[in-house]
């Protein structure tokens, strides 16, 4: 099944980020996913409680019941809104590492190399045009978080903004990791929505590997390069370069 392979692609991501090779260009934004992921556990772990009270609906005494039911999905929404906006800055704040590993990871797996050799000078040249399309991301992902945020204030209609909210993270995940490799070779961003929705399964299930090892404590630590290896293999072994002569 072509959804099985998208898990897959994340799995042998994992075990492609630790070869010899490829150390150095993973050490990087692994580095920047640590702090960020130690600052954030820190204040949310101050906030949480009051973040839950303040979205949890008010309800008459009659039906204090319902807290006990209602309590674990809104525990649910307030991490998934901490799982995104972490997904957020940090890959702002990684995109010229992921670009650079994409770039490495495509060379070892095609075995030969057709991009620039490392060099700190060629990894600031990249910081304008991978932050740039990580603001075009946060532009496509800004007004859809927004909506569901909104739904999930509404009384009633926020029962279903949990599982909404898991499958928007789930495209999410597909569209921000295989969105490296797809800007390696120049593929404008809706020839590369555009192509990712042709491989809807194959996307959906990578996305929702990623996901899922994403919520994994002490795993989620090594997602972010595992999954821009993962999303690499992706890239070639899906025939992403036959998108690029539409």
């Amino acid at each position: 099944m072509s959804t099985l392979r998208g898990p897959q692609y994340l799995s042998e991501g994992l075990k492609l980020m630790l070869s010899p090779n490829l150390r150095l260009f993973v050490l990087l934004p692994l580095s920047v996913n640590i702090l960020l992921f130690i600052g954030l556990i820190g204040f949310a772990v101050n906030e949480f409680n009051h973040w839950v009270d303040w979205l949890m609906p008010s309800l008459p005494s009659w039906l204090d019941f319902l807290e006990y039911i209602l309590w674990p999905l809104f525990v649910a929404l307030v991490l998934l809104i901490l799982f995104f906006t972490f997904t957020l800055v940090a890959n702002i704040i990684a995109a010229p590492f992921n670009g650079f590993l994409a770039e490495k990871v495509e060379v070892v797996v095609r075995g030969q190399d057709n991009f620039p050799a490392f060099s700190w000078g060629e990894l600031m040249a990249m910081v304008p045009r991978t932050v740039g399309r990580e603001l075009r991301k946060l532009a496509y992902f800004l007004p859809r978080m927004i909506g569901l945020f909104i739904l999930s204030l509404i009384p009633g209609l926020n029962l279903i903004a949990a599982p909404l909210w898991l499958l928007f993270g789930i495209w999410m995940m597909a569209v921000q990791y295989i969105d490296y490799p797809a800007d390696n070779h120049k593929l404008g961003w809706n020839e590369m929505l555009a192509w990712l929705r042709e491989k809807r399964w194959q996307s959906l299930g990578f996305g929702g590997a990623t996901y899922l090892a994403l919520l994994v404590p002490g795993l989620n630590l090594l997602v972010m390069p595992a999954a821009v290896a993962g999303a690499t293999l992706f890239w070639v072994r899906e025939d992403g370069d036959k998108s690029l002569v539409r």
